[in-house]
């Protein structure tokens, strides 16, 4: 029996693909075991987005290297994978399979050089593929969601990312393609769907039949679907009409992840945002003017080089400004291929240090004032997790809030169920299910009479 074994690290783009990667594996006759010593294929599916993710990767395979003797066979996918290319048989000549992301659709050719003997197989594609990894035997993986990548790569070019040069150009599939998909996740029994996409709503419809806007309310409407998720956005692309089918479509989940990475201007000129401020004030301006009560979040980047005292202030007061429900820091690191390596990395290490607690210390304040709105409220929540060693069950809000809540009976992993808030946390909310006497709250209430809306325009 040919077996295989998958690990996978970074985003959800890369648990995804390795859903696909699983899926493909299966189609063509493997089995996947939990442990990697009862497989005859050890794939390893890495993400280059954190500092000196190519040596996290060299010290795992330096792991598996007692393995080798085993018969075994190792393969390496994913942004390292594209990163590094042959430079991964030098390093580690044991591996036998080297695949980049935008290669996955040749993996069954792979597999069976792979079967045939060859020993050093290469699946890395340079910027020119318009091809995407469509496959109808995903392997899904979460039990309370379902997935979809709607559009590969990116063109932004920002000077700190590896993504253009690991992922290759925008790509995106037609809408037909990913409504489809939607469907077959429906009737697979899942109602929660989350769009996938390094830019999600830089989504260019190759059919050109549906703007980013438009998949979102078609796939809103697909039956049996009650929640529609989609990250990450990019400013630049972020239109009017998403705030507006947002408010319009009730199975539209209210939350929107918007990157700022920084709050100075001058920042993000020398980052190739190719916004300022203002322009993406201007966006969250649209969101917060919206009928519904959208969540945001953001990722924000400190200790860029040449990031001045003024310009961290500048990102302190954005903050201020917008009020996240939560956000992603991290201290600025170089990364291979980036036009910001040439950059001198002007900032000590523990000044970047000083201004990521400065900005995490910051945001707990926001957060724990937004997050004290919702004490007495009773919100709808999906059930991601039983019962806990505190006998409290995990689940999400439709603004992507952590709810941990009491129950008398514990429902199942999907389903849906009215909790009221009675604590708050640095990042979740406390609460216990619902009884009918308890009074919904304000965001219930409008997504009620959302639904409502859309039920009758149907």
């Amino acid at each position: 029996m040919k077996t295989f074994y998958i690990e996978t690290f970074g985003c959800q783009m890369n648990a995804h693909d390795s859903e696909k990667v699983v899926g493909t594996l299966l189609r063509e006759g493997y089995s996947q075991v939990p442990d990697e010593a009862d497989a005859g294929l050890i794939l390893y599916n890495t993400c280059s987005i954190r500092d000196k993710a190519e040596q996290k990767v060299f010290h795992r395979l330096n792991e598996y290297k007692k393995m080798q003797g085993e018969g075994k066979k190792f393969a390496v996918l994913g942004c390292v994978a594209q990163q590094e290319g042959n430079k991964i048989f030098e390093r580690a000549p044991y591996v036998s399979l080297v695949a980049g992301s935008s290669s996955y659709r040749n993996l069954p050719d792979m597999l069976a050089r792979l079967e045939a003997g060859e020993t050093r197989i290469t699946g890395l594609d340079d910027r020119q593929t318009d091809e995407t990894f469509d496959t109808e035997f995903t392997a899904r993986t979460n039990p309370h969601r379902g997935y979809i990548t709607i559009i590969e790569g990116c063109d932004k070019f920002c000077s700190y990312c590896v993504v253009p040069y690991t992922r290759g150009k925008e790509r995106s599939r037609t809408s037909a393609s990913v409504l489809a998909e939607a469907q077959r996740i429906s009737h697979s029994g899942f109602t929660e769907i989350q769009l996938l996409g390094q830019n999600v709503n830089s989504y260019a419809d190759p059919s050109g039949k549906r703007t980013f806007a438009e998949l979102l309310a078609a796939v809103g409407e697909v039956q049996g679907i009650q929640r529609v998720r989609f990250t990450t956005s990019h400013p630049r692309d972020f239109t009017r009409d998403i705030v507006d089918v947002i408010d319009a479509v009730p199975t539209l989940c209210d939350h929107v992840h918007l990157p700022v990475q920084s709050g100075s201007t001058d920042v993000l000129r020398a980052m190739q945002r190719e916004y300022t401020r203002e322009w993406y004030l201007e966006r969250i301006a649209w969101t917060k003017a919206a009928k519904r009560d959208i969540s945001l979040t953001s990722d924000i980047i400190v200790g860029f080089p040449g990031e001045t005292d003024r310009d961290f202030e500048d990102t302190i007061t954005l903050l201020d400004h917008v009020g996240y429900d939560a956000i992603y820091g991290f201290k600025y690191s170089p990364r291979p291929n980036t036009p910001a390596i040439h950059m001198h990395d002007s900032i000590p290490e523990e000044i970047k240090i000083e201004r990521l607690a400065i900005l995490n210390a910051r945001q707990r304040e926001i957060q724990r004032t937004n997050y004290a709105r919702h004490l007495g409220h009773t919100m709808p929540i999906m059930v991601e997790h039983g019962a806990n060693s505190r006998g409290q069950i995990t689940g999400r809000s439709t603004q992507n809030k952590t709810v941990n809540f009491t129950c008398e009976t514990t429902p199942a992993i999907g389903s849906y169920i009215d909790v009221r808030i009675t604590q708050i946390f640095p990042s979740s909310l406390v609460g216990e299910a619902a009884s009918a006497s308890v009074a919904p709250s304000p965001a219930l209430l409008a997504q009620q009479a959302l639904n409502a809306r859309f039920s009758a325009a149907q």
